[in-house]
C-alpha cells in the first residue's frame, strides 16, 4: 500500500516514520547482524587484525604487564610461542578471545575464569553462550590454542565439531520454520552458528580433512536457507507486529508520550502522567535501561489505569491470538492518551502518536516493511557470496602466529 493518500484510513509517511522513531528510541527494534569482530577474523585480513590487536594490547601495559602478558599467553598455548594457522579464520578468531582475556588479567580488569571466558565470547560473538549454538562454538574456541599446532588432533576434534554444528544448525532451521518457534534471536543465532560452521568448514580444507567441495556446497546451502529464513521473518513480523492509537480524538502530537509516574512510592493508586520520553513496557534482556523489577511495576500500573490484562504478555511470553485482536480493535491504553506499539513478544512500548485507530493495519504492515529495511538483510547475504576468488583465498589461508 502506498503511504501517500489523504483518506480517513490510509496513514500518512510522517505517522508511520514517527512510531518507527519511538520504536528505535525505546531500543525495541530488532537487531540481526554478524559481529564486527567475527567477520574481521573471519577475513582475509585476519592475520593483520590479530597483529594489530596484539599491539594494541601490549602498547596500553606497562613492561612488567608485557612480560606477565606473554609468559600467560604461552602457557595457554603448551610453552609454544608459535600457533600453527594461528593467523587464520577460527584458531585467530580464538588467539583474539585469549588476547582480550589475559590482557584483562595482568592489567588487573577481571579475573581469567570460566565465567569471564564466557563472557567474552558472549561479547564477540553476539550471541547467548548457554544456547545450544552458542555452547558448542564457545567450547571449540576453547579447545584451538591447545590444539592448534597438533593438526592431526586439531582436524579430528574440528570434524567433530563440525557435525555438532551442522546437525544443531539443522535442528534450530527446522523449529524456525515448521515449528513456531521464529524470533528476532532464533534467527541472530541461526545467522551466527551458520557464519562460524562455514569457516569451521573451510579450515578443515586447510587440514586437508575434506575436499574443496564441501565446503562450496555448504556456503551455497545456506545462501539459499539464509533467503527462505528472511522470508520466515517477515511473515513473523507480520502476525506481531501491532499497533493501537491513543483513545480519543485529537490533533497530531509529537511523539513525545506521557507516561506513567507514581507521586508516592507507597501509594500505587496515587498516578499522575508527565511528558517524557516513551518508556518500554518491556523488552527483552539488554534493550533497555530498565530493571525487572520496574519493568514488572510498569505493567502492573498499566494493569490499573487501563483494566487491560497487560501483564499476561509478559507471563505468557507472546501475545496470544485473543490478545492480538483486543490489540488490533481497541482503543489503547490510555494515561493522557496513549496507545502501545508492538514488535514482538516482549518488546513493546506506549505512545501518543494520533491517529485514526483504522488506520492501524496499514501501519502495521508499512512497520513491517520499515524494519526489514533498517535491519539491511542484504549485508548478512554477502558473508555467504563469496565471490570465487575470495573464496578460494580463504581456502588457500595458511599463516602460522609469532607472539
Amino acid at each position: 500500500m502506498i503511504l501517500t493518500g489523504h483518506t480517513l484510513c490510509l496513514p500518512s509517511p510522517a505517522t508511520v516514520q514517527e512510531l518507527f522513531s519511538v520504536a528505535r528510541d525505546a531500543s525495541i527494534l530488532p537487531e540481526i547482524s554478524l559481529d564486527p569482530v567475527l567477520t574481521t577474523f573471519l577475513s582475509l585480513d585476519s592475520s593483520a587484525a590479530l597483529r594489530h590487536q596484539c599491539a594494541s594490547l601490549q602498547r596500553r601495559m606497562s613492561v612488567e604487564q608485557r612480560a606477565a602478558f606473554s609468559h600467560e599467553l604461552a602457557q595457554r598455548l603448551g610453552g609454544s610461542t608459535k600457533v600453527t594457522n594461528g593467523g587464520v579464520g577460527v584458531v585467530a578468531l580464538a588467539l583474539s578471545l585469549i588476547f582480550d582475556l589475559v590482557s584483562q588479567q595482568v592489567r588487573g580488569a577481571e579475573r581469567a575464569d570460566p565465567e569471564a571466558r564466557r563472557s567474552q565470547a558472549q561479547q564477540v560473538l553476539g550471541i547467548n553462550s548457554v544456547s545450544r549454538i552458542g555452547s558448542i562454538i564457545h567450547r571449540y574456541l576453547q579447545f584451538v590454542p591447545g590444539l592448534a599446532n597438533d593438526e592431526e588432533n586439531m582436524a579430528e576434534t574440528t570434524e567433530i565439531f563440525d557435525e555438532l554444528l551442522n546437525l544443531e544448525l539443522l535442528d534450530h532451521y527446522e523449529r524456525m520454520t515448521t515449528k513456531k518457534r521464529m524470533s528476532t534471536e532464533a534467527m541472530q543465532q541461526w545467522l551466527t552458528g551458520a557464519a562460524f560452521h562455514l569457516h569451521i568448514r573451510i579450515h578443515q580444507v586447510r587440514l586437508n580433512s575434506v575436499p574443496v567441495g564441501a565446503a562450496e556446497s555448504l556456503r551455497r546451502s545456506y545462501k539459499s536457507e539464509l533467503n527462505q529464513l528472511i522470508e520466515h521473518y517477515k511473515v513473523y513480523l507480520r502476525r506481531n507486529v501491532q499497533v493501537t492509537a491513543p483513545p480519543g480524538p485529537g490533533k497530531h502530537k509529537s511523539r513525545q508520550s506521557s507516561v506513567l509516574k507514581q507521586t508516592n512510592p507507597f501509594n500505587q493508586t496515587s498516578l499522575t502522567c508527565s511528558g517524557t520520553a516513551p518508556i518500554p513496557v518491556s523488552t527483552t534482556t539488554g534493550k533497555n535501561n530498565e530493571t525487572n523489577a520496574s519493568g514488572a511495576k510498569a505493567l502492573e500500573v498499566l494493569d490499573q489505569v487501563s483494566g487491560q490484562n497487560v501483564t499476561n504478555m509478559k507471563n505468557r511470553g507472546s501475545v496470544g491470538t485473543e490478545k492480538k485482536k483486543k490489540l488490533s480493535s481497541s482503543a489503547g491504553i490510555s494515561c493522557g492518551g496513549l496507545g502501545l506499539l508492538v514488535i514482538e513478544p516482549l518488546r513493546n512500548v506506549s505512545h501518543s502518536v494520533q491517529y485514526h485507530q483504522c488506520q492501524s493495519p496499514a501501519i502495521q504492515q508499512a512497520l513491517v516493511t520499515r524494519i526489514m529495511d533498517a535491519l539491511d538483510m542484504e549485508q548478512n547475504k554477502h558473508f555467504f557470496q563469496y565471490t570465487g576468488t575470495v573464496f578460494h583465498g580463504l581456502l588457500r589461508q595458511k599463516e602460522s602466529f609469532k607472539l
